[in-house]
């Protein structure tokens, strides 16, 4: 099963909803009937998001909904919400974790249960009732009668009796109007039944509204937390590693597939959830492994595919199992070599990624085993593209065959060909925007033709080109500027152009404002290139 994606498989119980009152859901943690997975090291809001959050309680805004999770499964769970101790998870399970709504409910948690005990604590808070406003304070003596402190609504007998000794009658109906609001401020509440973390965590993805999202990585931080592990910690150590060459934006699911298959067991969401009963010292050995393996596998793509950061590599689960191969290969042969690369080239230009399901992961993991083992070739189900995909295929900014196309040009070496200037091929790849790709045929040209921008854009029609060239041609036919630049540049713009994969076949078809032919004939010069990289046979 993908770890993004529910399993259709097995049935997934009614979420249960119900509205509950703020305190209660408040109280409800204090008392460890909800507990609070370790999904950060710490309380992360600042103190004007929970000044903002009670604020809206007072004026009856909504705040979102809870999600709880009652799980017969054991996540470590937080014993403290800032300064303010919350009691320990029971030893019986099924138990409530809290997956989304964590800082709004602790927030509502601290201000209403703080101890009174430090002066600094980010619970130590008072409404101003003249001007109906929040406030934390910096003493813990009593403040003057119109600040009143919101850790006082618990206890109605002290609350009131603050109130009573208040003499102004517009500041009573206040402070009661504020008793009143924070006893029956109501939330929706969504409760999942017990299910297994593998098809909670699309779930807990998708409806967590958080700041940050969180992810299968937080559950599992969760699960597998302890005073000499953190996950997160640790696979962010791991993106550290790799930021000197650019790739520590692989996402952390991503890594989260390595430590799995370092662990010992699969890519898969089933197996990552295993992960929970192995012991801090395997984790800390598997997420190591991680850290060598991926540092190897950027290597490779940095000098054999040219690759100058993660954006650029088609597919994440390329970097997943390249790096597994290496944490199972550390010292690849010469042959080994190619075969890693011809592998690289074939799962990008077949797509063999854009479906990646448990059944591959288990195949890919079984093949990388037997390569590991000795066998010649990494042995995976793909059938060859055709040569159509080029001028079929759309170029899109963050489409995985822009990407390939983008690789395959960096190989050539490719020039501006209305200048002969060398591409900064790293700048080209670093693949933040396409600002570095032009239309060979103009959008502008093929459009007074009648042509469709799906007509225009196939990846067959796109070439590296400086944007002063590209403003240059404009909307030139393509009979026009390459006539100019072989009657000015000879064979010197014959080698240029070759540079970009155009060839005297499709140079002939721009000379005639052929575009059917061109795309044909820049397919063809494409493809035969990949060929080569993957070793396919043309068909």
């Amino acid at each position: 099963m993908s770890i993004d994606s529910p399993s259709l498989a097995k049935p997934i119980k009614d979420p249960q909803p119900s509205v509950d009152r703020i305190d209660d859901l408040a109280k409800r943690i204090l008392t460890g009937d909800i507990y609070l997975p370790k999904f950060q090291r710490e309380f992360v809001w600042e103190r004007a998001q929970v000044l903002n959050l009670l604020d809206s309680v007072t004026r009856n805004y909504p705040i979102g909904s809870i999600l709880l999770w009652q799980s017969r499964q054991e996540l470590r769970s937080e014993n403290k919400i800032g300064d303010l101790e919350i009691a320990l998870p029971k030893p019986d399970y099924p138990v409530n974790y809290l997956l989304d709504g964590q800082q709004r409910l602790s927030s509502i948690c601290g201000a209403l249960y703080w101890n009174g005990s430090n002066p600094e604590s980010v619970w130590n808070i008072a409404y101003d009732l003249r001007d109906k406003t929040f406030h934390h304070l910096d003493t813990v003596d009593e403040p003057p009668l119109h600040f009143m402190r919101l850790n006082k609504i618990p206890n109605p007998s002290a609350y009131f009796a603050h109130v009573a000794a208040i003499t102004d009658v517009t500041l009573q109906e206040r402070a009661k109007e504020l008793f009143d609001r924070f006893k029956d401020y109501k939330v929706a509440t969504v409760t999942l039944g017990d299910m297994s973390l593998g098809d909670v965590a699309p779930i807990f993805e998708r409806i967590n509204s958080t700041g940050t999202r969180l992810t299968i990585v937080d559950l599992m931080r969760a699960a597998t937390w302890s005073p000499d592990f953190d996950l997160v910690d640790s696979i962010d150590a791991i993106r550290d590693a790799l930021a000197e060459k650019s790739f520590d934006t692989i996402d952390r699911k991503a890594i989260l597939r390595n430590v799995s298959a370092a662990n010992g067991g699969q890519f898969t969401a089933e197996s990552i959830d295993d992960l929970r009963h192995s012991s801090a010292e395997n984790l800390k050995k598997a997420t190591s492994e991680t850290e060598q393996s991926l540092r190897r596998a950027v290597d490779f793509l940095s000098t054999h595919v040219r690759a100058p950061s993660a954006a650029i590599v088609p597919y994440t689960n390329q970097i997943v199992v390249l790096a597994e191969i290496l944490r199972r290969i550390p010292t690849p042969s010469g042959m080994q070599w190619s075969e890693i690369e011809r592998w690289f080239w074939r799962t990008g230009i077949s797509g063999y990624f854009s479906g990646w399901n448990s059944g591959m992961m288990a195949s890919d993991l079984a093949a990388v085993a037997a390569f590991a083992a000795g066998k010649d070739s990494i042995a995976i189900d793909i059938t060859p593209a055709h040569r159509q995909l080029w001028s079929m295929r759309q170029f899109r900014g963050n489409n995985a065959h822009s990407k390939i196309l983008a690789l395959i040009l960096a190989y050539q070496g490719p020039r501006d060909f209305l200048t002969g200037q060398k591409i900064d091929v790293a700048k080209a790849l670093a693949w933040q925007n396409s600002k570095e790709f032009h239309h060979i045929f103009p959008q502008a040209f093929l459009k007074k033709q009648g042509y469709t921008s799906n007509q225009i854009g196939p990846l067959a029609n796109m070439a590296y080109l400086t944007s002063a060239s590209n403003k240059q041609i404009s909307d030139q036919a393509p009979s026009t500027y390459f006539r100019e630049l072989l009657d000015d540049h000879g064979e010197d713009a014959k080698l240029w152009l070759a540079s970009n994969l155009i060839d005297d076949d499709a140079i002939e078809a721009a000379l005639n404002d052929d575009f059917k032919r061109f795309l044909e004939a820049r397919a063809k010069a494409i493809h035969a290139v990949a060929l080569k990289l993957t070793g396919w046979v043309d068909s």
